[in-house]
């Protein structure tokens, strides 16, 4: 496959009174792209989130990052050190699930008001709280392919308080790929066959891929986790999946 030349710029979104800060990354050539939502780990849009946002735009979509924690951390951007992991939880335990659909929505939005991005069905990958809160913006109707990588506590909370995102299952518009490391200590493997039985009881489109030797967060190759194989693996999965958008 040939990888497209492609720009990048830091855009606001408007959301009420508030200006959501995001990265796009879109191919040069003209066209009549999908759109795809990145969402950001628990350090902020950093340069491993910038970078997938772009490494997407290259195969031929126009990609969105937006700052999830604009309203707690305007700003927000760190490594992997104890201290800011500690505060990326901080600030995630603090995050609302109606406020994180409203904001993918309000991304999904900016992207259908530019002229070259198809109008009818996104992509949205996430990883580590991402990839929870994508398992939650699955259930937005605009949403047509997820790619949720190693998203803890699925089973058992949803941002904000209530009912587990795992109980959001039967309203998932559309196709979803999850990725855990079977050495992933914050995710048992019985709460990652919990979220298979679910997708397979409510039939909803879905793989679910389990990664020998993988820890947390195997996909980013800036952590000590990281693992090559299973990312490279992964990253093809997930170009077979939005793949469908272009069909």
């Amino acid at each position: 496959m040939t990888l497209q030349a492609i720009d990048t710029k830091t855009v606001k979104l408007s959301l009420d009174n508030l200006q959501i800060e995001a990265y796009l990354a879109q191919p040069q050539e003209s066209g009549s792209y999908p759109g795809i939502v990145v969402v950001q780990e628990i350090f902020g849009v950093n340069a491993h989130i910038r970078e997938v946002t772009e490494r997407i735009a290259k195969l031929g979509y126009v990609a969105i990052a937006p700052a999830i924690f604009q309203r707690i951390a305007p700003g927000f951007e760190t490594g992997y050190t104890p201290e800011a992991i500690e505060t990326g939880r901080n600030y995630a335990m603090h995050s609302q699930a109606s406020e994180l659909l409203s904001d993918i929505q309000t991304a999904i939005n900016y992207l259908k008001s530019l002229p070259q991005v198809k109008k009818d069905g996104f992509g949205c990958i996430g990883f580590c709280f991402g990839g929870h809160v994508v398992y939650l913006t699955s259930t937005l109707p605009d949403i047509k392919a997820t790619a949720s990588f190693y998203g803890a506590g699925i089973t058992s909370r949803t941002p904000g308080g209530g009912a587990p995102t795992l109980s959001l299952t039967p309203d998932i518009k559309g196709t979803l790929y999850a990725f855990f490391g079977k050495e992933d200590a914050s995710i048992p493997l019985l709460e990652v066959d919990q979220i298979e039985a679910e997708l397979e009881k409510y039939k909803i489109e879905h793989r679910v891929f389990r990664y020998d030797g993988a820890d947390h967060g195997f996909f980013c190759d800036h952590r000590a986790s990281y693992n090559p194989s299973s990312a490279a693996d992964a990253w093809e999965q997930v170009k077979q999946l939005f793949a469908q958008l272009s069909d």
